[in-house]
């Protein structure tokens, strides 16, 4: 399995921010330090690291983003009429594209870097150079791109594409990345690691080339 890299730094509080679903609206809470490698880590916590001082704070902001985001969404979410538990595919569909324009409309500006942020940017690439680096990398890399399509255009705040699966990320790379809440997804769009909002199955933001050539 994955090798613990040397010098992990176990980042807690700051960065392995939890949110919590936001359809209830709770705080996040912070998820339990580890020292375990990525592949041996419980689902429940988070190995990031290295991190330089500077690299912990970009990573905050990033979290920081995050949050302001899952807000918006949580605000938005509850304006909507609420579903019989019986609902259809069609009127789930139907509140489901309801939503998606409620979130494209409220972050009409939205733009490249809003919630990667540029000092996080660089942070999480080298976090996934680190895990496709190591002795399962290539195998890792190959079960993200198993019928990933490449350039595809997309954009910032754009619908999901409604025709492109969407691509598994291994729980190594799960277990390197700040945690998400359960509306919130990283996904694999080629090289680029995209950030989906799960509910109104829009791209909130994305990372070019974040998949490591090599």
């Amino acid at each position: 399995m994955f090798a613990k890299p040397t010098g992990v730094i176990v980042f807690a509080g700051l960065v392995l921010v939890t949110l919590t679903a936001c359809k209830g609206g709770d705080k996040p809470t912070a998820a339990p330090a580890t020292s375990a490698s990525p592949a041996t880590a419980p689902p429940t916590e988070r190995v990031v690291g290295p991190l330089s001082p500077a690299d912990a704070q970009a990573l905050s902001t990033m979290n920081d983003r995050l949050r302001d985001y899952i807000d918006l969404h949580t605000k938005l979410e509850r304006a909507l009429p609420s579903l019989p538990e019986d609902a259809t595919p069609q009127q789930i569909h139907k509140n489901q594209r309801a939503f998606e324009i409620l979130v494209r409309n409220a972050r009409a500006t939205a733009k490249p870097g809003d919630i990667f942020t540029p000092e996080a940017r660089p942070v999480i690439k080298r976090l996934l150079a680190t895990v496709f680096g190591g002795p399962e990398g290539q195998q890792l890399k190959a079960s993200i791109m198993d019928e990933n399509p490449v350039g595809l255009t997309f954009s910032v705040n754009g619908r999901y594409p409604d025709t492109v699966p969407l691509s598994s990320v291994p729980p190594q790379v799960l277990q390197t990345l700040p945690k998400l809440s359960e509306d919130m997804e990283y996904r694999f769009i080629g090289d680029r690691l995209i950030l989906l909002d799960t509910h109104a199955h829009v791209i909130a933001d994305f990372i070019e080339d974040a998949l490591p050539t090599k």
